[in-house]
């Protein structure tokens, strides 16, 4: 080997050992590294992952070291110091917590509190973390209107080194919404802008509603209302400025509620136009569809059903993609808008996936059936706001909304729908008096989505002075897949008529129903009913209504000369029974005594564009019902009845409404009608009048009452107007009304002939025929001596209405103008067959 090689190979030589040497001194200084950082006073932690947050800072700083430590919520102290070339980690570890336990809570649930706090089981306590929680607390019970709560903490040492972390709460006493204040409102008083509102302010009755809490999904809902009543009656530039709301504390804690708003002018439409851009397709097939005319005050409601009705039309002719745009050009000098509705091709948009987020308990089909749209049809805007309508109407939901999202391609949309259930369940005990009923109470448990299919039951009970009964209901909104209201009712009630009549009735059975909505206003119900009905006459000495045929030992007797009833001598008519005159119930009833089955088909036809079911102020609602009865059972008839109303608000909060009913029933065969198939009536036809107060009597019995037998025709109307009281304030539910009713029931066509002393003769006349003097003959009545006149029955009065926490409650006051002052007994001064009046009647009820 040369020189020059020998040389190079010891260079190679020297720098491998320069290179070895100096990776052996790299591995011998890391752990050196390692030993100068001592860590002190982990028990659980580990001592290398203390250490990594020091060699893992980029700059090497202590401080930033400590303060990495302090953030990994492992920790509740740390010190990092440098002592003898060492650096010294000395840690104070949190304590892991074992659970969080919430004690005090009784008006919020546990579940909610514990979504809310950031302290969880095994996690490291953090004292900071606790703080923040307590606050947040604070937040859920002034949200629930107990901003008064106060909230504490302990913890307590377990003997594993663990903790449990203990919210102690005092809940305090109920703080909701203080006031709800307008601002720029001119057209429309505060008050009135309050009633819109399902949120309420606090008053005496605050310890038994919930309205006054402060919640503000509520009041965003509420502003809503707020906002389409405006659109509604015809302020189309009205807009909600800023809604504040606020938690006071002091003389009086809550929260206050204040709304600014620009109502801006009210607009009558000026002109209306289709215009249809597609081909081969005019606008002016569409004009029937449009719900607006010339003149009207601009309605934004008739504007969103004349969108959705053009847009079915339209798809109906084969254009899936058509898209129905509105226009309003407004002139503001005449304060009229002209609106238009632009009929034309759309992008062709097809719906990817729907997505269904939030239900926890309701179905996804029950919300997948509200949309007029699925995965694969063309996408309509028009068409999912009024799923998203229909929705919110079903009141299974706190909130639902809608929003879209691009698809995997440019036609091609993904639609979200975000819901939050809600309670729908009830649980009920109501109590009240009835003028017909007595004091009656109910218990009953309600569901109107039941196991989260939509699906409605309710299971009821009553008992009380005069009836008892109990009813069970079950609805199916979408029977068979299709928009149809399926269900059936069972039912049973016993009534006690006695002190308006002389019988009682009980009647069981059940009903089948189907409903078909045709259009948003107008539906039929096809309904099948089969139920029994058992008439009594009772007849004991405190009630001795049938002791002339069965006479009841040593009560029922027969007077001689010289007796005296009702302050009449009637010795002249001494061969006929006292029983006569302490209230025997008509030969018709009694000859009625049995089970009667009816098999009835009918259907209901009702229309209604009431603004509001439980509160009407504006619209009509008319329904006609036809039955036929005589599919099987005992009863053969045809019967229609009817029933409209038409409300008007005519000044603020002063609403006016008429009502017009009536009914017909008419036997399918020669034979008469029962009697427990005609109409019984009274205050429900003319206030004023008692129960089976008005309408055909039974004259050929001495009984004071005459009993009524009941009547084939009525008809009645109504005119009522109601009013708040004046210095009341209005949130209390109270107003008052006055009315005018008036009506009649005519024409008996049931049995009047009955052989109830068990020989051949009617009252002595023969097998045929009828002496109406039962009197002279001096044998029980065998004929029905019908007073059957179609006397218009009139009254006025007032009212006291209170739609009240505890339930409706209604007290009237009526004074009967005309009525059927009866006929004379032959032979006496008394009159028999004249109308029942009662002057007082009230009915409530009470939920808690």
């Amino acid at each position: 080997m040369s020189m020059t090689g020998k040389r190079r190979r010891k260079s190679v030589e020297r720098a491998i050992v320069l290179v070895a040497a100096a990776a052996a001194g790299m591995a011998l200084a890391a752990p050196a590294q390692a030993q100068q950082i001592v860590v002190q006073g982990n028990k659980r932690v580990d001592s290398d992952t203390i250490r990594s947050y020091v060699t893992g800072t980029a700059s090497g700083s202590a401080e930033e070291a400590r303060r990495n430590l302090l953030a990994s919520g492992m920790f509740s102290d740390v010190r990092v110091s440098q002592s003898g070339g060492r650096t010294v980690v000395t840690v104070r570890e949190n304590n892991v917590i074992n659970r969080v336990v919430f004690e005090g809570n009784k008006k919020v649930e546990k579940g909610t509190l514990e979504a809310q706090v950031e302290t969880k089981a095994r996690s490291g306590f953090n004292e900071a973390v606790v703080k923040s929680d307590i606050e947040r607390i604070r937040d859920v019970y002034r949200r629930s209107g107990r901003g008064t709560a106060k909230v504490s903490y302990r913890t307590v040492d377990l003997p594993n080194g663990s903790i449990d972390v203990i919210y102690t709460i005092d809940e305090g006493d109920k703080t909701g919404i203080v006031s709800i204040n307008f601002v720029g409102n001119q057209v429309y008083s505060e008050s009135k802008l309050r009633d819109l509102m399902s949120s309420s302010e606090m008053n005496f009755l605050s310890f038994i509603k919930t309205s006054d809490v402060y919640d503000p999904d509520r009041i965003a809902n509420d502003l809503d209302i707020v906002r389409r009543y405006y659109l509604k009656n015809g302020y189309a530039d009205f807009r909600i400025v800023n809604a504040d709301a606020r938690y006071v504390e002091g003389e009086t804690t809550g929260w206050v509620i204040t709304v600014t708003v620009d109502e801006g002018a009210q607009y009558r439409v000026g002109a209306v136009a289709v215009d249809s851009r597609l081909p081969g397709v005019s606008g002016e097939q569409f004009v029937g569809d449009v719900r607006a005319s010339v003149g009207d005050v601009y309605n934004a409601e008739d504007v969103e059903k004349t969108l959705t009705s053009i847009t079915n039309d339209v798809a109906r002719q084969g254009y899936p993609f058509a898209q129905v745009r509105p226009t309003g050009q407004r002139d503001r000098a005449t304060q009229q808008v002209s609106l238009g509705f632009v009929v034309e091709d759309g992008p062709r948009v097809y719906v990817e996936r729907i997505n269904i987020r939030g239900n926890t308990r309701t179905r996804d089909y029950v919300i997948r059936r509200e949309l007029d749209i699925t995965e694969g049809d063309a996408y309509n805007r028009v068409l999912t706001d009024r799923a998203e309508r229909r929705l919110n109407g079903l009141g299974f939901f706190k909130k639902v909304r809608f929003s879209n999202e691009p698809g995997s391609s440019p036609d091609r949309v993904i639609i979200n729908i975000d819901v939050e259930d809600q309670p729908t369940g009830s649980f009920s005990v109501a109590g009240g008096y009835s003028s017909q009923d007595g004091i009656i109470g109910e218990v009953s448990v309600s569901e109107s989505n039941f196991l989260g299919r939509g699906q409605f039951v309710r299971v009821a009970g009553t008992g009380g002075q005069y009836s008892r009964g109990f009813d069970f209901s079950f609805t199916e909104p979408y029977f068979l897949g299709y928009r149809l209201a399926a269900g059936f009712d069972a039912f049973y009630k016993y009534s006690d008529l006695t002190r308006y009549s002389r019988y009682e009735t009980t009647v069981y059975g059940g009903q089948l129903r189907v409903g078909l909505p045709i259009t948003e206003e107008f539906g039929v119900t096809m309904r099948y009913s089969l139920y029994n009905t058992e008439l009594k006459v009772p007849n004991s000495i405190k009630r001795p209504y049938n002791d002339c045929s069965n006479p009841i030992p040593g009560y029922t007797a027969v007077y001689g000369p010289g007796s005296v009833i009702n302050g009449q001598n009637v010795s002249g008519l001494a061969q006929y029974p006292l029983c006569a005159y302490n209230g025997e119930a008509s030969i018709a009833i009694k000859g009625s005594q049995a089970s009667t089955l009816t098999s009835l088909a009918g259907l209901t036809l009702a229309y209604s564009d009431l603004d509001s079911l439980s509160l009407p102020k504006n619209g009509l609602y008319a329904e006609l019902k036809p039955d036929v009865a005589g599919i099987g059972g005992d009863s053969k008839f045809f019967r229609v009845t009817g029933e409209a109303r038409y409300y008007k608000e005519l000044w603020e909060d002063v609403v006016g409404f008429v009502k017009f009913q009536g009914g017909h029933i008419q036997a399918l065969d020669d034979r008469p009608l029962r009697i427990t198939d005609q109409f019984f009536l009274g205050p429900s036809l003319v206030r004023g009048f008692a129960p089976n107060g008005l309408g055909p009597r039974d004259v050929g019995i001495a009984d004071s009452r005459s009993n009524a037998i009941g009547g084939s025709t009525y008809v009645g109307g109504t005119l009522e107007v109601q009013f708040p009281l004046w210095g009341v304030p209005r949130d209390l539910g109270l107003k008052g009304a006055v009315f005018a009713d008036a009506g009649t029931l005519f024409g008996y066509h049931g049995r009047r002939i009955f052989n109830v002393n068990g020989d051949a003769f009617i009252n002595g006349l023969g097998p045929t025929g009828c002496n109406f003097n039962a009197f002279s003959i001096g044998v029980e009545p065998e004929c029905v001596n019908v007073h059957d006149k179609a006397t218009i029955r009139s009254s006025i009065g007032a009212s006291i209405l209170w739609n009240s926490p505890l339930g409706p409650i209604r007290f009237d006051y009526a004074y009967a103008l005309s009525k059927d002052e009866g006929v004379r007994v032959p032979g006496t001064n008394f009159k028999v067959g004249k109308d029942q009046t009662q002057a007082f009647r009230f009915s409530g009820g009470s939920r808690f």
